[in-house]
């Protein structure tokens, strides 16, 4: 307190996206560059580019609104093309983001598949059309329409000599076709799988190596077009890598020369076979179970580049993996799509990374400097939440499998699960740490009981922490029934001393840590409660629910002391921020909603999500929160009030400072660099003062020609914009009228008409300038009249001094 007391509080005023982690990959092929350094993802309507080193995106987004079915790099890496539903091919410069060509794919159902050839100047597209197609993309047209095959066309793949015009293709008769492109026909079936065919690769021009779903690898003889050799993987093999015969594979078993490769399948491990003894010379090993068919493992594409000598896999959870060829030692992991997040928090000493809960039963820690993904595994159903010790190296989870599990980050940026807990009856639901020190945990389940686990000692001590042991088990120090529906939130107060909880019951209740005693009840929501938190600073409780508000409530009466209401929705999520002094809560109509405690002010509301807040977490400095959501985005949103306020402050000063310039030169009488600046500070006004103090001049009319005749085109189109308004009273339109003058004498009317808003203008001075013109003629036509009555006066009282005279 003495602490807050020293430094002024300063309240927060808004919030900016600093990054967003969106679903990059939603399934289908995954291609890189020759160099490894960027990964082509196709996601929906878009193809993302990502910089593997820092994780950085780029999208290529078509016009039309339609899914991309196909797309490939060609083998130089300058063109990339694209097929969609729409049944269009695109060409992109995608190093430029801009679509160089497009044509009509000539099929009469979407492209399936596409195959560059080895000089990057044919193109080859399988349609689902049964029909091959084959295009010159330099000359730009079609060059073949191979037809013939059965159903869709899945594979394509052209010789690796650009000497034998040979085309190979596989479809839904499992067979694999082989068209001579010099005659248009094709020239050999091969027949062996009894199962879709899913990948081909040529160790040379002889030897042909095809993968199949049947569970079997073949080596084909290309000359005899017949198979010699067959290798049982026992799996459903989505693709098979030829090992390059230069390297040392001895880590993986390669122990003799021949023809050796690399398998990826349904039970999400690679494998290395050796074809001549079709034997497994080695099997990855992983952290999970190897399973049997339509594992959740399951790998759908494995890739080599031999210039950084790695291997990539993709799974069928949108995983991308990046293996070292010769070990394959992890070196990074990449997460093409989260799914419905459910619960977010900051990691590390410095929150240098995340983790994520992604409606699975696996873990993802993002490393947020690179956007390396780790997967932990350990959990069996989904896991539903978490929670992060004050010091950031340790951290808490728990899941519908009913147990809950205790994870620490290594120095080295690995994370291992050091512990585990069961005893829960079903599901949990929500999980929170001691606030102190790595003392206990405690968890909520759908049996409606909390219960307190004490960490022992040996865990949170550094020796334990470098060990890499199995997961110690846990056990319940304290099990009390807390309310009559599920728990929906818990929390432990800053001292440790506390625990609050909120129900689905509407109420949410004080215990003692200790013993796990009931102290009170805090009863006022209309619906169920979603989130409970402590204050930092002062003994309050917040609590947000389903009927849309919040709520503050005295730790010492249990009386409300405060309700803040503006979500449309359920608020699902409440923290503390600014020390205490503030709040921010999350809706599940996606906004977030920053509060100011002592007036019950809504200060910002930021949209960002379109779906519900299920996390919410600021991190140790309390200038960056992390929200997720259930439209499958991370973002991570940065306090730029001292920003907006330096940058405000700036901007006064610079406005102060322009306006003393702008006055100095009217002193000066120097009126081209005063109209200058009066246009750069985009003030009409301003403008306007600067012209009258230009017509008061002597010979005025003259000087504001010559300074309007010096201006830039752009200044002329901000002076014309500007004119239209002051047209529209009488007192400017004096001034108004003498720049259109000008403007109209010494600009040609085809320079006119290049103007940005001349259209608009002329039909806005046109109606006000003819009613000027009318009220001059009123006035002309009333002076004329006075000065004949004046006239007649005269004349009257000269003959009648005349008469006098006389």
């Amino acid at each position: 307190m003495e602490a807050a007391a020293a430094s002024p509080v300063r309240f927060k005023s808004n919030y900016a996206v600093s990054r967003r982690i969106e679903p990059f990959y939603k399934g289908g092929r995954v291609q890189l560059s020759r160099d490894g350094k960027f990964m082509f993802c196709p996601c929906g309507t878009k193809l993302n580019i990502i910089d593997v080193e820092t994780g950085a995106l780029r999208s290529l987004q078509q016009d039309e609104e339609e899914d991309i079915t196909s797309f490939v790099l060609s083998p130089d890496d300058e063109m990339l093309v694209t097929g969609s539903r729409a049944l269009l091919l695109r060409q992109w410069s995608w190093r430029e983001e801009r679509c160089v060509r497009s044509w009509r794919a000539v099929h009469t159902a979407p492209v399936a598949s596409m195959a560059f050839d080895s000089t990057s100047t044919l193109l080859a597209t399988g349609g689902c059309d049964s029909t091959i197609k084959v295009w010159d993309m330099i000359k730009q047209y079609c060059t073949h329409n191979l037809r013939g095959s059965s159903g869709v066309v899945h594979l394509v793949e052209f010789h690796p000599d650009p000497s034998c015009l040979q085309l190979f293709s596989s479809s839904i008769d499992y067979k694999i076709r082989i068209w001579d492109l010099a005659s248009s026909k094709c020239v050999a079936m091969l027949g062996g799988h009894f199962s879709a065919v899913t990948s081909l690769a040529f160790a040379d021009g002889n030897t042909l190596l095809s993968s199949g779903r049947d569970k079997v690898c073949l080596v084909w003889d290309l000359q005899s077009r017949e198979s010699k050799g067959t290798v049982p993987v026992y799996e459903s093999v989505e693709a098979a890598v030829l090992l390059p015969k230069e390297g040392d594979f001895s880590q993986l078993g390669v122990k003799k020369q021949g023809l050796h490769f690399v398998t990826a399948g349904s039970k999400g491990v690679l494998k290395v076979w050796e074809a001549a003894t079709a034997a497994c010379v080695y099997s990855q090993a992983v952290p999970f179970e190897p399973q049997e068919e339509a594992s959740e493992h399951s790998l759908t594409q494995c890739l080599l580049l031999p210039g950084r000598k790695e291997l990539v896999t993709v799974s069928v959870e949108h995983n991308i993996v990046l293996y070292d060829a010769q070990t394959l030692q992890l070196k990074k992991q990449l997460a093409g799509y989260n799914d419905e997040v459910l619960d977010v928090k900051f990691l590390g000493p410095g929150d240098s990374h995340i983790v994520v809960a992604t409606n699975s039963p696996q873990l993802k820690v993002f490393e947020l400097a690179t956007s390396h993904c780790q997967i932990l595994y350990g959990h069996t159903e989904t896991v539903l939440a978490l929670d992060v010790f004050r010091k950031g190296l340790m951290f808490v989870s728990c899941a519908k499998d009913r147990s809950l599990r205790l994870w620490r980050l290594r120095r080295d940026g690995s994370v291992a699960c050091v512990a585990q807990g069961l005893g829960h009856a079903h599901s949990l639901g929500a999980v929170c740490c001691s606030r102190l020190k790595e003392s206990f945990v405690v968890t909520s389940s759908q049996d409606c009981t909390i219960k307190i686990w004490d960490i022992p000692e040996s865990l949170t001590s550094r020796a334990k922490a470098a060990v890499v042991c199995s997961p110690e088990t846990l056990r319940a120090r304290v099990t009390q029934r807390g309310h009559s529906k599920d728990v929906n939130s818990l929390a432990v107060s800053p001292n440790d001393r506390l625990l609050a909880t909120g129900s689905q019951d509407r109420l949410a209740k004080l215990w003692a840590a200790a013993d796990g005693s009931l102290l009170g009840v805090f009863a006022g929501h209309r619906r169920g409660i979603w989130c409970v938190q402590f204050s930092p600073v002062d003994q309050v409780l917040a609590t947000s629910s389903a009927d849309g508000s919040l709520k503050l409530w005295s730790l010492r009466d249990f009386s409300c002391l405060k309700t803040f209401e503006g979500h449309d929705a359920s608020v699902l999520k409440v923290i503390f921020v600014s020390r205490g002094t503030q709040l921010l809560s999350g809706g599940s109509d996606g906004l977030l909603k920053l509060w100011t405690i002592k007036t019950n002010e809504c200060v910002k509301t930021l949209d960002g999500h379109e779906d519900k807040i299920w996390g919410l977490h600021s991190n140790q400095q309390d200038d960056m929160v992390v929200t997720a959501s259930s439209d499958s985005c991370i973002i991570l949103w940065k306090d730029v009030t001292e920003m907006e306020q330096q940058e405000e402050q700036a901007k006064q000063e610079e406005q102060i400072l322009k306006e003393q310039e702008l006055s100095n030169l009217l002193q000066e009488k120097s009126f081209l660099r005063a109209l200058g600046l009066a246009l750069a500070l985009a003030r009409p006004h301003t403008v306007l003062t600067v012209l009258k103090a230009i017509l008061k001049e002597p010979d005025g009319k003259k000087q504001l020609e010559e300074n309007i005749a010096q201006l830039r085109r752009d200044q002329k189109e901000a002076v014309l914009s500007f004119l239209v308004t002051w047209n529209t009273n009488s007192r400017n339109c004096h001034e108004a009228q003498a720049v259109l003058e000008t403007l109209l004498r010494h600009e040609a009317p085809d320079s006119l008409l290049q103007y940005s808003g001349i259209k608009s203008a002329v039909e806005s001075l046109l109606p006000y300038t003819e009613r000027h013109f009318q009220r001059l003629s009123r006035l002309l036509q009333a002076s004329t009249f006075i000065d004949f009555l004046w006239q007649n006066m005269k004349l009257a009282e000269v003959s009648q001094q005349e008469e006098m005279t006389l």
